[in-house]
């Protein structure tokens, strides 16, 4: 069974109770369990994994050519804005990543509308709340199909 990531960076843990009125009143349990039966409809797993610490992310982006995984949905938070060290991870490792932002970054504070890490990443979804996640592994799904063919 082919396997994806879904890696959540700082402050994703508060999911439900941070901002609810930006990210809105879903938990990051009810997102995983929602996202594992999606993933299980393509047939894929899902290995998912937060933290609100930088080098903790890049070693969990590192350890996907090793478990073999073949896509990432990756929520970078903050990091996003200014993390070159996470954007030299993404761009270093051999399977793609979406990049999911649950509120409209470009919509936001004029420091969040720049991505370091989009240019590197196969896409971003940004805006449309945990719909962007699915839309993510729905995209994951196609990309690693047509590398497959």
């Amino acid at each position: 069974m082919r396997k994806i990531m879904l890696l959540n960076g700082p402050n994703l843990n508060l999911l439900g109770k941070r901002e609810p009125g930006i990210y809105g009143a879903g938990t990051l349990e009810m997102l995983e369990k929602s996202l594992e039966k999606r993933a299980l409809e393509y047939g894929l797993g899902l290995e998912c994994f937060q933290s609100n610490h930088e080098g903790e992310l890049i070693d969990k982006l590192h350890s996907t050519m090793d478990a073999k995984i073949s896509g990432v949905v990756f929520n970078p938070g903050a990091f996003t804005h200014y993390s070159y060290a996470i954007r030299d991870a993404v761009a270093g490792i051999n399977c793609p990543v979406i990049e999911v932002h649950i509120s409209n970054i470009h919509a936001r504070e004029s420091f969040r509308h720049t991505s370091v890490i989009a240019p590197v990443a196969a896409g971003q979804i940004s805006g449309l709340g945990f719909k962007g996640y699915e839309l993510a592994i729905d995209a994951l799904r196609e990309i690693i199909k047509e590398r497959e063919s």
